[in-house]
């Protein structure tokens, strides 16, 4: 979106704002800085759960009031992580029910997504205490739940992340760009790919150290066999690519490789070796505050994204349009809210206990983030693929 376009949207909804009725009830906000605040009140939520995985059993004598919780001990720990995220995604679905399918600003949806926070914060600290009054088998359920609502956000980031990754080729090799960018185009694709290199290296260092490691040296030689696949095909002459995408691909699909291989329970002896000279209680909380930063960053970013899954393309835009989609941006973090669950438990719902500041951590968690990684492949590859077997297709049946 152009910087001009966007200021007069903005002056628009101003305008819109200050004569509408909603407009005298509710806080100075604007659907721009909402989304922030919603972020915010995300981050929250996901502190409180970790607090209370990691902290609860302070609390415990507070909750043996509480009927449903057996002396404390269901409404703390995993189930206490739970708990406080059904809380969360019961509101930004609340918020997703009754924002979905708003398109004007003038629309009082908009007025209820950008403003009245007196009324939402009360609702969001309704909806964080309400779990922690229900039956245990209630919270198993939603665990259960969470594993399908979590992959679903797996699949959206990868999808968005794809779809940014195309669009930067696209406007790089446009004719506006394509000479002009041609030198930091190179460049960038040299970085991405040395980086890409350089952590399979590491990879191999750190966590290969011998060769007893065998599923360690399977997952960092398939990914280096998968950014060999991913590069081949994008430079094949009928897809013609270039190394920009393929070397940005390589760059996530390392990281999850990476994320994947960190997962691994601490006793496995190949995690014991490479994590000697890590043992430092400050890494171990750097390490946490930056996935749960990562977390939190990824579904918001995820959440305003809503053009990428549009199956129709808007020709043109009116300065009173949203300018993003408020009921996606609402069911990415109800999603999220089930994904920082997961990640907080290690997708273990029936475990009782987590080491402190530690985040997906697991087999499961292992597993999760290679299929994550391979799914994000096959649906680069076949991005990449698509267009040319839709085109052989037309061309084929325009010849007969």
């Amino acid at each position: 979106m152009e910087e001009g376009t966007s200021n007069s949207r903005m002056e628009r909804y101003s305008k819109l704002n200050k004569d509408s009725w909603f407009g005298q009830f509710r806080c100075g906000s604007n659907p721009w800085m909402a989304r922030y605040v919603y972020g915010l009140l995300f981050l929250l939520a996901t502190l409180l759960a970790w607090a209370v995985r990691d902290y609860g059993r302070f609390a415990l004598i507070e909750f043996k009031k509480l009927k449903d919780c057996k002396g404390g001990e269901d409404c703390m720990g995993t189930e206490g992580v739970l708990r406080v995220s059904l809380g969360c995604f019961l509101f930004y679905f609340v918020m997703f029910i009754s924002t979905v399918g708003t398109s004007k600003l003038h629309d009082a949806r908009e007025s209820w997504h950008s403003g009245w926070w007196f009324a939402k914060m009360l609702l969001m600290i309704v909806l964080t205490v309400l779990p922690f009054l229900v039956p245990s088998y209630v919270v198993q359920i939603y665990g259960e739940i969470s594993h399908f609502g979590a992959g679903v956000f797996l699949l959206i980031q990868l999808i968005s992340i794809i779809s940014f990754i195309t669009w930067l080729n696209e406007c790089c090799q446009s004719d506006k760009y394509a000479e002009k960018c041609h030198i930091q185009m190179m460049l960038l694709a040299t970085t991405a790919y040395v980086v890409c290199i350089l952590g399979i290296i590491m990879m191999y260092i750190w966590y290969a150290p011998d060769a007893s490691c065998l599923l360690n040296i399977f997952f960092i030689t398939w990914t280096l066999v998968l950014l060999q696949l991913m590069t081949s095909v994008s430079l094949h002459e009928k897809v013609n690519a270039g190394f920009l995408t393929p070397g940005f691909m390589g760059l996530y699909v390392v990281f999850l490789c990476w994320s994947a291989i960190r997962s691994e329970p601490p006793e496995g002896k190949c995690m014991q070796k490479t994590e000697d000279a890590n043992k430092s209680d400050w890494l171990t909380v750097i390490s946490f505050v930056v996935g749960v930063l990562a977390m939190v960053i990824a579904t918001f970013s995820t959440g305003i994204d809503s053009k990428c899954f549009q199956f129709k393309k808007k020709e043109t835009e009116s300065e009173d349009d949203v300018p993003y989609g408020f009921g996606f941006f609402h069911l990415v973090f109800a999603t999220g809210a089930m994904y920082f669950a997961m990640l907080l438990i290690g997708w273990n719902t029936h475990v009782h206990t987590m080491q402190k500041f530690t985040i997906d951590i697991g087999w499961t968690s292992t597993w999760v983030r290679i299929v994550n990684e391979w799914l994000a492949v096959c649906l680069y590859l076949w991005m990449l693929v698509a267009p040319v077997i839709w085109k052989s297709r037309q061309t084929g049946e325009l010849s007969v």
